[in-house]
C-alpha cells in the first residue's frame, strides 16, 4: 500500500492533517526560499519521528521561525537558541535547532553566490538520490540520506512522492517538478 492510498484508511482527523499535506504541498515545486527553508527545517525535525507530529506543530514552528525568515533565523543568538529549547510548540532538540541556524546562514551564502537558494539547487539538477546527499551532507547540518530524500521529493527535485495512479500525481506533473523535465531544461528557459 503506498502513502498515497494509506491516507484513505485513516481514522478522520488524521487523515485531513495528512491529505491537506499530500494533496496541495508534497512534491509540488517551491519557488519561494523562505518556504523552501521552511520543508529543510520540517524535514530535518521529522528525523526519529512521525510526519504527523510535524504536521501537527507547523504553525508552533512557524511562529518560532518567524515564519522561516531565513535572514531572521540566521541572525539568531544564543537567547534565541535557549527560546526555542524551551517552546513546547515545536521539536525541543539542541541538534535540530542548532542546524536550522546554521543551515539558515549558510543559505544566505548560497543567496549571495547564486541569487536564490532555488538556483543553488537548480544548478545542481539533475542528480541521483546519492549525489544529492554527498552534496548536502557537505553543505548542510543534519541532513543525512532520508532527510535529503524526502526534502526533495517534497520540492519536487526527485520523484516518488506520489504513486503515478495517484489523483496528485498528475497535478504535480502540471507544475513542472524538476525530476520531469530534461536535464537541459530549467525554469528559467522558455
Amino acid at each position: 500500500m503506498s502513502y498515497c492510498t494509506a491516507i484513505d484508511f485513516m481514522p478522520a482527523e488524521r487523515k485531513a492533517l495528512h491529505k491537506a499535506y499530500h494533496d496541495h504541498l508534497y512534491g509540488f515545486p517551491i519557488h519561494d526560499d523562505d518556504e523552501l527553508f521552511c520543508r529543510l527545517v520540517l524535514e530535518i525535525n521529522q528525523a526519529g519521528l512521525s510526519w504527523e507530529t510535524i504536521l501537527k506543530k507547523e504553525a508552533g514552528f512557524r511562529k518560532a521561525y518567524d515564519n522561516f525568515s531565513i535572514a531572521k533565523v540566521a541572525a539568531y543568538t544564543d537567547a534565541d537558541r535557549e527560546r526555542l529549547l524551551a517552546d513546547a510548540g515545536i521539536i525541543r532538540n539542541r541538534l535540530k535547532i542548532n542546524a536550522a541556524i546554521e543551515n539558515a546562514k549558510t543559505i544566505l551564502q548560497l543567496q549571495k553566490e547564486h541569487g536564490s537558494f532555488e538556483s543553488w539547487l537548480e544548478l545542481h539538477h539533475p542528480k541521483i538520490r546519492e549525489e544529492w546527499v554527498k552534496l548536502f551532507k557537505k553543505t548542510f547540518r543534519f541532513t543525512g540520506g532520508e532527510i535529503v530524500n524526502e526534502f526533495l521529493m517534497s520540492i519536487g527535485y526527485l520523484p516518488g512522492a506520489h504513486a503515478p495512479d495517484c489523483p496528485v500525481f498528475e497535478k504535480v506533473l502540471e507544475k513542472k517538478p524538476l525530476w520531469s523535465l530534461p536535464p537541459t531544461v530549467r525554469r528559467s528557459d522558455p
